[in-house]
């Protein structure tokens, strides 16, 4: 028998779908975390944690905030050396703060850390190389079909449709 010759569209496809299997898993955890992170601003999935850090004495209300790395940071009440602030104080005498703190749980909290990863966490390799392992299937996805089919054209509609989308999506 002639050994067949491979063209673009058969390495296109086998690339596709082993890449595609490949990526499933991961596809499953970050669509999870990223629903998860959706709703961040609410108590959605999350459990009271007590946090006590050991900071600078005599810290300025200003210095304490960016500190604790706490948002809409603001003192409530002051009384002697113990400064007030939501769900915990701050001794300046000691530098203790104590506070609680909402996060999610352990698993999906370090899931939901893979979208914020910056270029200095050697993670990001990872995180970058699933972007573009996306991004090849979200493109290879266009050889499924032989041009020339009613089902590419109508493939074309829709991806454009997708992509119209996303731009006017960025607007609102």
């Amino acid at each position: 028998m002639e050994k067949q010759k491979r063209t673009l569209n058969h390495y296109m496809r086998a690339l596709h779908r082993d890449i595609g299997f490949f990526v499933v898993g991961l596809i499953i955890i970050y669509s999870l975390s990223g629903i998860a992170l959706i709703y961040r601003d609410t108590d959605f999935l999350k459990h009271e944690t007590q946090v006590e850090k050991k900071l600078s004495p005599n810290l300025q209300a200003s210095e304490l905030g960016p500190m604790l790395r706490l948002r809409d940071f603001k003192v409530l009440k002051t009384e002697g050396d113990i400064l007030y602030f939501p769900n915990g104080s701050y001794n300046a005498v000691t530098g203790i703060a104590e506070y609680t703190q909402k996060e999610l749980p352990v698993w999906l909290g370090k899931f939901a850390n893979l979208h914020k990863t910056a270029s200095q966490n050697p993670a990001h390799w990872f995180t970058t190389i699933f972007g573009v392992l996306l991004f090849f299937l979200a493109i290879s996805s266009f050889w499924m079909f032989n041009t020339a089919n009613r089902q590419f054209r109508r493939g074309l509609i829709i991806a454009g449709t997708g992509i119209a989308f996303a731009v006017i999506l960025l607007f609102i």
